[in-house]
């Protein structure tokens, strides 16, 4: 693996609807684990992390027959590498990737739509939470997966309450999805996002720094790294299936609407 150190750039950072982009190839290599990945100078394609899955796709070599199918995306030390297989394989294909060539992204639309539609309504619930009395819960991870999506919480909701916590998170988010609302993502200087976020940002974050930030209509934005709807109707509806609280950790779990 011959890989130059690069930060990758990340180009739905600025601009979570582009579906389509032009990059040029930094390498392609096979890696320890047996699969072929790609890295780029720049990318559309989110890389798993902060609860969200990757973004699947394509990526073609400019003037050639070479696709490259996009299974599945990572990032480490700031470089993404896209995983997966040639679907032209002619044997050629090796000769025609060099470093610098042009190559265009395609990431796949369903997929990141609803990606993004998960990961803002996992927003959403942190919203709802504070005007439905859940105010002391502490927002912690997210788990924005098709499959059985949640946010979880630092704190605890009585057992008698459950219930009817679940139904007023349920109501109060799907009226905020009714009502719509425009969704901020910027970078943004550290003292402007501690004013969106409420007047401060968690440690996590470097004094001095240039979070990203997320802002779901007129509430205090929080930052992070995802892709996401631009208008709170977009995420349809949501279903608020179960609320488990366990030692001293609350998990809300809920769907979205088609």
């Amino acid at each position: 693996m011959n890989t130059e150190v690069i930060p990758t750039k990340l180009d739905y950072y600025d601009n979570t609807l582009k579906l389509q982009s032009t990059s040029k190839l930094i390498s392609y290599f096979k890696g320890d684990d047996g699969r072929r990945a790609l890295t780029l100078e720049s990318t559309i394609f989110h890389p798993q992390g902060g609860g969200q899955p990757s973004d699947t796709g394509f990526i073609i070599v400019a003037d050639s027959d070479f696709k490259f199918i996009v299974q599945d995306v990572r990032s480490r030390d700031r470089i993404v590498f896209h995983y997966g297989v040639v679907e032209n394989s002619g044997g050629e294909f090796e000769m025609e990737l060099e470093k610098g060539k042009e190559v265009r992204l395609w990431v796949d639309e369903s997929r990141r739509k609803l990606n993004s539609r998960l990961h803002s309504a996992g927003h959403l619930l942190d919203v709802c939470k504070q005007k439905v009395g859940l105010g002391h819960l502490e927002p912690g991870k997210g788990y924005h997966f098709p499959d059985g999506p949640y946010v979880e919480y630092k704190g605890s909701v009585p057992q008698n309450e459950l219930q009817s916590k679940k139904k007023e998170l349920e109501l109060e988010a799907n009226a905020l999805i009714s009502r719509g609302g425009k969704v901020m993502v910027a970078v943004l200087p550290y003292e402007e996002a501690s004013m969106l976020c409420g007047g401060c940002l968690p440690d996590y974050i470097p004094q001095g720094s240039t979070p990203r930030i997320v802002k779901l209509g007129d509430n205090p934005g929080c930052p992070c790294g995802g892709t996401h709807v631009s208008d709170i109707s977009e995420i349809i509806s949501m279903k608020v299936s179960q609320i488990r609280t366990k030692k001293g950790t609350t998990k809300v779990f809920y769907s979205v609407g088609s």
